[in-house]
């Protein structure tokens, strides 16, 4: 069978395969009509959770060339059962609502399996030939590799191989991703896909399976339909954004005809990551995504001849010919609050956004500049607007001089007892005093710093710098335990718990007393090792937290994995605990997952009572935010506890 699932492919084809159904499994939608053809196969299944809009479109494109009695099976979730009416109108034959477990899903197969032999089905597409299978059979306890007649037609190699003259074959790049696949398989994934350049046929996707009971791996092979309309692929690449001087010559042309246009700025967050962690192209293509949800986004409002611009790195505007963008400010919110993916994981990107209307005299220039000014966290009183996106770069020379000459300073962030409503604890956030700028966030120090090569540099001098500060406080401060960040860098090297905990003990701070907070979206790559540390950690005292638990897709990973004494919710979920039911409950869900593993619950972000006592309900224990107070001084400090 063929699955198209944009969020969940590898689970999917693997619960089908362990069933026995050879699956040619998809994530993107590109040449799908084709591929379905392909295939041979008379079911096809379409994951449309989390992507209801996408599964809209596909399924269309597949009803388009489905026999009398072919199976569309369409996976939806329960948030989205008002659209069950469209998918139907698009050519479903079966639909399937969240929450959907393995033997609900095997299930629906065989009804639409029994649909098929009932109606006899079979997919044909007259723009594709289906061609005789393409495909190998590996035995590595008799050494053997087996090509299907058609494969060793198009490549040349005899049906019964060497298995090393044909990873020969692929050349480095592609001998290193089959093998990095095949690795990928075991017992709960015994089917993987992956795409490389072979030799006689261009590119292909090879499914592989591993089976259970012989160990032998058997390989399907799809060609890739070749780009038809370049053009149209480019137009695709590109989409219809304009960059800053398009976007600030759309503004002056409104102005100069007498009409006020306005500009609702967006600044994105958590790409710098993805493109460290995954590279360039996967950022890239992060970006894209954005770009389209936010397009989605401005048409769902209604916002009549708006264009799109983006402005520079990770920021966006959204140009107003009338400067009236009512609703849009809600609809972007959610359009981007949802998960994206990137590479082979998901990932939960930052929003900050302001708006404003072009005053009398303003130019386009001017206008996105103040605007800039206003997103929260910009200081909207700098003579120079609010660093570009290009900032950071600009601002990487001269993180070495801040480190030296003591620019660096901490401010701390109180932690409270829900229960008890005293300060027990605070966390330590770093900031910039520049001499020219004035004080700038962590955020913007560390993307400077990751710009100079100098992250881990600065990482280290922050966390001794907070305990030095803490070491030397008087009651009542003495009391409070002192929450530190370390970043996925910090963690991946290998004497890290050795040079932090001799850094504690130089300083003088106790280690009973000290927290290491993990920040979740930092993408850790080997957990394992990552335990080991963070296990040396707590068994000299230390106590560790994930941090902004819920912004990113291996917050499970992690809890499975890594050795934790506290879960940090996310300020996105503190602030849907006075959200709709549903959000409640997922929140309410997170909370009962933490507690159950004996962690203890610190919300941040808490900025109402509401939000206070709706946490405390469901069993939160600490809080933190600007309910109680900003990060502080050290004076500020203590003076709040006095």
């Amino acid at each position: 069978m063929f699955v198209l699932s944009f969020r969940q492919r590898d689970e999917l084809a693997a619960i089908l395969s362990r069933a026995g159904w050879r699956v040619v499994a998809a994530r993107r939608s590109d040449g799908l009509r084709q591929r379905v053809a392909a295939s041979g196969t008379a079911i096809a299944i379409v994951d449309a959770r989390g992507a209801i809009d996408e599964g809209i479109a596909a399924t269309a494109e597949l009803a388009r060339i489905a026999g009398h009695g072919d199976a569309l099976l369409v996976l939806v979730s329960r948030g989205d059962v008002d659209r069950l009416g469209a998918l139907h109108d698009a050519g479903a034959t079966h639909l399937l609502v969240s929450p959907i477990g393995s033997e609900v899903l095997l299930q629906a197969v065989r009804s639409a399996e029994r649909h098929v032999v009932r109606m006899g089905g079979g997919w044909h597409d007259p723009t594709a030939g289906a061609g005789a299978p393409l495909g190998w059979r590996h035995d590595a306890e008799r050494g053997s590799l087996q090509l299907t007649p058609a494969l060793a037609e198009a490549t040349g190699f005899a049906e019964s191989s060497d298995p090393r003259a044909l990873l020969r074959a692929l050349g480095p790049d592609g001998r290193r991703i089959a093998l990095a696949a095949i690795r990928r398989l075991t017992d709960n994934l015994p089917a993987t896909a992956f795409a490389h350049d072979l030799p006689g046929l261009g590119r292909v996707v090879q499914h592989v399976a591993r089976d259970a009971h012989s160990g032998r791996l058997h390989a399907l092979i799809e060609p890739l339909a070749r780009v038809g309309d370049i053009g149209a692929v480019v137009r695709e690449a590109l989409g219809s954004v304009r960059d800053h001087a398009g976007a600030q010559r759309w503004l002056d042309r409104r102005i100069e005809g007498g009409e006020r246009p306005g500009i609702r700025v967006l600044a994105i967050a958590g790409i710098d990551p993805i493109n460290r962690q995954q590279g360039r192209v996967v950022g890239d293509t992060l970006l894209r995504a954005v770009e389209r949800r936010i397009e989605q986004a401005v048409r769902d409002a209604g916002v009549a001849r708006a264009a799109l611009a983006r402005l520079g790195g990770t920021e966006f505007g959204v140009l107003l010919p009338h400067g009236n963008d009512e609703g849009l400010e809600e609809a972007l919110r959610q359009a981007l609050a949802r998960p994206f993916v990137a590479g082979s994981g998901m990932v939960t990107l930052g929003l900050r956004q302001a708006c404003g209307v072009a005053a009398p005299g303003e130019s386009g220039d001017q206008l996105i500049r103040r605007v800039e000014g206003e997103l929260p966290g910009a200081r909207a009183d700098d003579a120079q607007g609010p660093l570009a996106a290009d900032g950071a770069d600009v601002l990487a020379g001269e993180v070495h001089r801040a480190i030296d000459r003591g620019e660096i300073a901490i401010r701390f962030q109180p932690q409270v007892d829900l229960l008890a409503g005293r300060i027990v604890g605070v966390e330590a956030l770093a900031r910039w005093d520049h001499p020219e700028r004035g004080e700038l966030g962590a955020e913007l120090l560390f993307a400077a710093a990751t710009h100079a090569r100098l992250a881990g540099v600065l990482s280290a001098h922050v966390q001794h710098l907070a305990m030095r500060i803490a070491a030397g406080w008087d009651a009542p401060l003495s009391r409070l335990r002192l929450s530190i960040n370390v970043t996925a860098e910090d963690v991946a090297q290998p004497d890290f718990a050795e040079t932090l905990l001799a850094a504690a003990d130089d300083s003088g701070f106790p280690r009973d007393r000290l927290t290491v907070e993990i920040t979740e979206s930092g993408l850790i790559a080997e957990l394992g090792e990552a335990a080991g540390l963070l296990a040396t950690l707590r068994a000299a005292g230390c106590r560790v937290a994930i941090d902004d638990f819920g912004t990113g897709y291996s917050s499970l990973a992690y809890l499975k994995a890594l050795p934790l004494d506290y879960l940090k919710l996310d300020r996105r979920l503190t602030q849907d605990i006075v959200g709709s039911h549903r959000d409640r409950v997922v929140v309410r869900g997170v909370i009962d997952m933490a507690r159950s593993l004996d962690l203890t619950v610190i919300a941040e972000g808490v900025e109402t009572v509401d939000q206070r006592d709706a946490l405390a309900t469901e069993g939160c224990q600490l809080y933190q935010g600007f309910l109680c107070a900003e990060p502080l001084t050290v004076p500020a400090l203590t003076a709040l506890l006095g």
